[in-house]
């Protein structure tokens, strides 16, 4: 049976709540990212806190809607944290009004760094990208079975490349041998740590939305 125009705006609105949420986490993430944080031994960047869940929303998004819809999302997001990143730049080289004194502490904090700005968009858009094929592929090839799984193949596999990419375009030459290797298995660790504790979570919110995404269409 066809749906009606409800169930069809049903069906968009769920997944524009989605596509909201991992944009607005993704820009956020890319924010408080400027700033290292101790946490013991070990030095992360703020970015920590926020960053893993934009994996999750985007398992969400490639198990419900699929390969063409994730690669959507993904395409919007790498697009405006391009015009986020743009914008800062232009407002960092924008004179100063009269006594405005704070531009030394914007361009600290918030200033354009195109290495970073690189590094970061890249790794986002390719390790995305083939974190939601992954999943996709193997959906397909397990008919849709062991969910967890392929969750954590996935993300294995995603985090990998987008950790390997972001590593080697920010700070290749800057940190080097062994110091290099241990930044990027650290990093790649405690995203996929991150992702793994959270599974529970993120099996729930996909038989959710499934679940409603299947009553709109009935």
């Amino acid at each position: 049976m066809p749906a009606t125009g409800e169930k069809v705006a049903a069906l968009g609105h769920r997944y524009a709540i989605l596509l909201s949420t991992f944009i607005g986490l993704l820009l956020i993430s890319n924010i408080v990212a400027v700033k290292l944080i101790s946490a013991g031994p070990l030095i992360v960047d703020g970015g920590v806190f926020l960053f893993p869940l934009v994996y999750i929303v985007g398992d969400v998004l490639a198990e419900v809607y699929g390969w063409k819809a994730s690669r959507r999302a993904i395409i919007t997001g790498f697009l405006l944290s391009a015009l986020a990143s743009l914008t800062i730049w232009v407002v960092q080289l924008s004179p100063a009004a009269p006594g405005w004194e704070n531009q030394d502490a914007f361009e600290a904090v918030l200033g354009f760094v195109p290495r970073i700005v690189l590094a970061s968009l890249t790794a986002f858009f390719v390790g995305q990208l083939v974190n939601a094929w992954v999943l996709v592929r193997l959906r397909e090839r397990t008919s849709g079975r062991f969910l967890r799984t392929r969750l954590i193949g996935s993300t294995l596999i995603g985090q990998l490349v987008d950790t390997v990419v972001f590593c080697t375009i920010a700070f290749y030459g800057e940190i080097s041998g062994w110091d290099f290797i241990g930044y990027v298995a650290l990093g790649y660790a405690i995203k996929c740590l991150a992702e793994v504790v959270l599974l529970p979570v993120t099996t729930r919110v996909i038989a959710r939305v499934r679940a409603a995404e299947a009553a709109a269409i009935l």
